[in-house]
């Protein structure tokens, strides 16, 4: 698990240019707040509001980013006012808590936009909670986040705004095709309703002061996942990286007792973490939020031993509240999921092809973005995919299909890269053949993505013509090329989904 977060491939250093903005915009945005004169339930209240603004705002253009970021006091603001007012009426709080819940994972239809506002609106209420927010609490609550999210943006769309002059890598939010309860989302919506009423009344019962705990649980367990299978699998890691992190709270926030310059760096650390770890590592980046929530709690001066025993239970409640609703409620198989991953990085692997040979003939084509893309859509195929692969799967043959797929696709992606390694020499130059092997690499991946379920649809059918490895060996490029056209044909097999195969009715 070490060696995957610390090795996994960082096209154009993404990551590491995400994490380490969002550490300078959410520091700066808590400076600002402190030298404002806010009180420090403020200036966290405008922390994790900068940080929810860096993190969940997903847009596939600069200014679709900055318009959501925009409206996130739209979403969140009117969420902090009915928490806060809703505070000592218990009863009416929890059921307009469900009623978030369910609109923000309902939202998602609208694509990056409609996640980042309902994941803004519901983190509002969360953090009502977290803090025991209050009416009276209310005005200098609006001028933290307002001020935050300035800073935010500020450094995002100006001080560091590293994806202008190209296309930007969004995350992804899962197709969801059909009609009322046959669209996935609306499915989804009524799971996690009835998952966060499940973990809300069992939460209760745990903690009358830290219920939300179980509900955060369940809510963040649901977030970008589409099928029982992956939101087992993510429950699963998310319990594994509580806790860790919580192990991590025990050793390094309870001794420190709050003090504050050592508390802030270690925060500074867990946001980096947060950040660089997301796209490939889940339980890394749980094991971030606990031990920053944890230093959080350290800081207001109420963190214990069990405090963070506290936590566990109640993040397996959540756990328990979403296993139990993507299983009884409406569940949504695997299989449809899955084979839509595989074709969105099938296509990232044609564009990033196509961006390349462009580059090598001349043109100011970047394939670097494509292959970002690529990277971020395999690990939603991996998510997808987890349940099959798991240890405790018992059908072999299921789970061999599964691993042949990602073993390919993982081949696709490391040529993909060398390719566009080799694409950024100044002087690699054109060569006829590259136009013909990239012709041959696409016309491979539009046969397996126009129908992967049908037995005739392998891309052996298009006959392509294999060059002497010698003759590969001449241009780097051709090398690359050729190899990831015959990972493409060998990812024919696998990909044929006829009925009773390993992959279907997951």
């Amino acid at each position: 698990m070490v060696k995957r977060v610390f090795v996994a491939p960082d096209p154009g250093r993404l990551r590491l240019r995400s994490a380490s903005r969002a550490v300078l915009g959410i520091g700066l945005a808590v400076v600002a707040c402190g030298l404002a004169g806010h009180s420090l339930v403020a200036a966290i209240t405008g922390g994790l509001a900068a940080l929810l603004a860096l993190f969940t705002v997903t847009d596939p253009t600069v200014r679709g980013q900055a318009v959501t970021t925009a409206l996130l006091p739209v979403a969140g603001l009117p969420v902090f006012a009915l928490a806060a007012c809703l505070h000592d009426v218990p009863l009416a709080r929890d059921l307009a808590f469900l009623a978030i819940v369910g609109a923000g994972v309902y939202a998602r239809r609208w694509g990056p936009r409609g996640h980042s506002l309902g994941v803004f609106g519901f983190m509002s209420f969360f953090v009502a909670q977290f803090l025991h927010m209050v009416p009276s609490q209310l005005p200098e609550l609006y001028e933290a986040v307002l001020l935050s999210l300035a800073i935010a943006a500020a450094v995002r769309f100006g001080a560091w705004c590293y994806e202008r002059g190209g296309p930007v890598t969004a995350a992804l939010v899962a197709p969801a095709p059909g009609r009322g309860l046959y669209r996935a989302t609306t499915r989804q919506a009524v799971q996690a309703v009835v998952g966060a009423g499940f973990a809300l009344a069992v939460g209760q019962l745990l903690s009358p002061d830290r219920w939300y705990w179980a509900v955060g649980a369940t809510w963040w367990i649901f977030v970008n996942t589409t099928s029982r299978g992956e939101t087992l699998v993510r429950g699963f890691r998310r319990v594994l990286g509580t806790v860790i992190g919580a192990g991590a709270g025990l050793a390094v926030a309870v001794p420190l007792h709050g003090a504050p310059v050592p508390t802030a760096v270690l925060i500074a650390l867990c946001v980096f973490g947060i950040f660089y770890t997301a796209a490939v590592s889940y339980t890394w980046m749980m094991l971030s939020v606990t031990l920053m929530a944890s230093l959080l709690y350290g800081l207001l001066g109420v963190l214990d031993t069990d405090l963070l025993a506290l936590r566990f239970f109640e993040t397996g409640v959540g756990m328990a509240g979403s296993v139990i609703a993507v299983l009884i409620v409406l569940p949504i198989t695997t299989h449809a999921t899955t084979d839509a991953w595989v074709r969105h990085a099938l296509h990232s692997v044609r564009a990033s092809a196509a961006a390349a040979a462009a580059r090598l003939a001349g043109d100011d084509a970047d394939p670097l973005p494509h292959i970002a893309q690529l990277e971020l859509t395999l690990g939603r195929v991996r998510l997808s995919l987890a349940p099959l692969v798991h240890p405790l799967n018992p059908v072999r043959a299921r789970k061999a299909r599964a691993r042949q797929i990602l073993g390919y696709l993982d081949d696709c992606a490391r040529e993909a890269r060398g390719l566009a390694a080799v694409a950024a020499d100044a002087e690699a130059s054109h060569d006829q053949r590259l136009t013909a092997a990239c012709e041959r690499v696409e016309a491979a991946v539009a046969v397996l993505v126009s129908s992967p379920s049908a037995p005739s649809a392998s891309p052996r059918s298009s006959s392509p013509v294999h060059k002497p490895a010698a003759a590969a060996a001449e241009h780097p490029a051709l090398a690359h090329l050729h190899e990831l056209e015959r990972v493409l044909l060998s990812l024919g097999s696998p990909l044929q989904a006829a009925p009773g195969s390993p992959l279907a009715d997951t």
